[in-house]
């Protein structure tokens, strides 16, 4: 007897777990299509996630990057620091979201994530960072409004 009530309610918690909301998994859906575009250097398909305005606070200089074509000016620092620095073959790796809250239009995420890179050919783990997420819905679906990088 002891058994089947363990079972029921294993049951029920499982059921009655909450679900992804279709909302949930198209702001995932826009943050992941950004870390895969940088992942695969394809900067239109990760600067096609990005609203025109953003705000960005990232680890390298200048540091933050705001108003129109912020990504776009992001990704051109990116690649100048990479280049200055010898750093090749980035990946990020996002793990499961600690946060996505979703308000309406506006959704805001929080998504552990490692960064690997090699750095004049020598490998570098950046483990357990966090990317965290504003995004805003509109007429052509949720686009990113404002992304902050913090190493740990």
């Amino acid at each position: 007897m002891h058994r089947i009530l363990i079972a029921l309610c294993a049951l029920f918690w499982i059921t009655a777990a909450p679900a992804a909301s279709s909302d949930e998994h198209e702001v995932m859906a826009t943050v992941h299509q950004f870390i895969d575009g940088f992942n695969t250097g394809d900067t239109k398909s990760a600067l096609a996630a990005c609203a025109d305005e953003v705000s960005i606070i990232d680890d390298f200089p200048p540091h933050e990057w705001h108003g129109p074509g912020s990504c776009a000016r992001w990704a051109s620092d990116f690649d100048a620091d990479a280049t200055k620095n010898g750093i090749t073959d980035g990946i990020v790796t996002l793990g499961k979201p600690r946060h996505v809250i979703i308000t309406s239009d506006r959704a805001y995420v929080v998504v552990p994530a490692n960064y690997t890179y090699k750095q004049k050919g020598k490998p570098v783990k950046e483990i357990g960072s966090r990317f965290t997420v504003a995004l805003k819905k509109g007429n052509t679906g949720w686009l990113i409004t404002g992304w902050a990088w913090a190493q740990s």
